[in-house]
């Protein structure tokens, strides 16, 4: 690119969808600044990567988009512009193989974020795409972007500006939702914040919170308004958290705020049916009921809950034990939620994710009006948004 047809892009956040579009963009021959409160990039992507780093889902293209609700149609044009094979393909080009797992899910060869961030922030320095670290947004200045930084305010201006601060979970890592007032102080529809993927509380007996919390409960099929999802979960002091219950987590969240608490049913024992399940527990004879459970190889915490969600006599042990009912009351809070639901509405951005009131000023990833389940769903619409803005941010130039 000639150096007269260059530009200066500002990116404000550092996380998969802000160093996506930095790498779009400097491939393009643009200079490329990445603006960012934290010292150090990509701070919640390492955290998601102490598990093995989930990037993306093997599942066909469009069951894949069914995971993002309401909002697969909008994101539908990103992700096919950036599908998971692509994404797939970059990791290898980054030096960092990939592999499916048996629950088809994709993950890194060497199960490590920090490897992958490593040679991505290598390749973005090639490119001569600059960090700046310790900045602040505090909005606008006419034209112009001002920064808090350790050395005082600064003003920067760029010819285009990516917005990709993320939502509002897990705030230490960089991602505190303070962009929300200077949106709407400028006019900009911004959806609520919510937690999503997030546990859930309950009303525990101190006795059942004492001896359980931290305690797995796996496997368990989790029903909520009838949809039945199956995986693993935790107690925790508050509640209940888990994959399982994450998969679940925006419907029993809307039912919450509608109705203000809602019911699940936890079947301790998947895959057996009822009937079967009577049979094995009919010969009771003189065992006490932890006895016949026990016997059964229901666990202590199977056991326990079933005393703590039907203190009554039971007339059908097993029916009970394959829907033990537990009152939800409210989510467990942002600063646990794995993401965020809510964020800039559809309706602010045009189809290059570019703000209609500011021409020129584009946002991409969590920021978005979206949600989605564990699995890849996250991290994948992160990495397509990024992309797909930072095309939008070309044709804007």
């Amino acid at each position: 690119m000639m150096a007269s047809s260059m530009r200066n892009i500002a990116i404000i956040g550092a996380g998969p969808s802000a160093l996506m579009a930095a790498e779009v963009l400097a491939n393009a021959g643009h200079t490329v600044d990445v603006y960012d409160r934290m010292a150090s990039p990509a701070r919640k992507l390492l955290i998601a990567g102490r598990g093995g780093l989930n990037l993306t889902h093997s599942e066909p293209l469009l069951q894949f988009l069914t995971r993002y609700g309401a909002a697969a149609d909008w994101l539908a044009p990103a992700i096919h512009a950036f599908p998971p094979e692509a994404l797939r393909q970059w990791c290898e080009g980054v030096g960092e193989e990939t592999f499916v797992g048996s629950s088809g899910r994709v993950f890194p060869r060497k199960m490590k974020a920090v490897t992958l961030l490593r040679a991505w922030l290598k390749r973005l320095d090639a490119l001569g795409v600059r960090y700046h670290p310790r900045h602040q947004w505090l909005g606008w200045d006419g034209d112009t972007l001002r920064f808090a930084t350790p050395g005082g305010e600064i003003s920067v201006r760029a010819d285009a500006t990516l917005l990709a601060l993320g939502g509002a979970s897990w705030p230490r890592l960089g991602s505190d939702g303070s962009w929300v007032s200077i949106l709407e102080a400028q006019g900009i529809a911004v959806t609520k914040l919510q937690p999503a993927n997030c546990g859930f509380t309950t009303d525990w007996s101190d006795y059942f919170r004492e001896r359980f919390a931290g305690a797995p409960l796996k496997p368990v099929a989790v029903t909520h308004a009838g949809i039945t999802r199956q995986g693993e979960a935790m107690i925790t002091t508050q509640g209940i958290e888990g994959g399982v219950i994450y998969a679940l987590s925006a419907a029993i969240r809307e039912a919450i705020s509608h109705d203000g608490q809602t019911t699940i049913t936890l079947d301790s024992r998947p895959g057996m049916d009822v009937g079967l399940l009577r049979s094995k527990l009919a010969s009771r004879g003189s065992k006490s009921l932890s006895s016949l459970l026990r016997s059964a190889n229901f666990s202590p915490l199977a056991v326990a809950l079933l005393r703590e969600t039907m203190p009554g006599e039971v007339s059908d042990l097993a029916a009970a034990l394959k829907a033990l009912p537990l009152t939800l009351t409210g989510t467990s809070g942002m600063t646990g939620a794995i993401s965020t639901a809510g964020g800039i509405a559809r309706e602010a951005l045009n189809e290059a994710y570019m703000l209609k009131a500011k021409p020129g000023m584009f946002a991409a990833g969590e920021m978005l009006d979206w949600e989605a389940p564990t699995g890849g769903y996250l991290l994948q619409a992160c990495f397509s948004t990024g992309f797909a803005a930072a095309k939008g941010i070309l044709e804007y130039l």
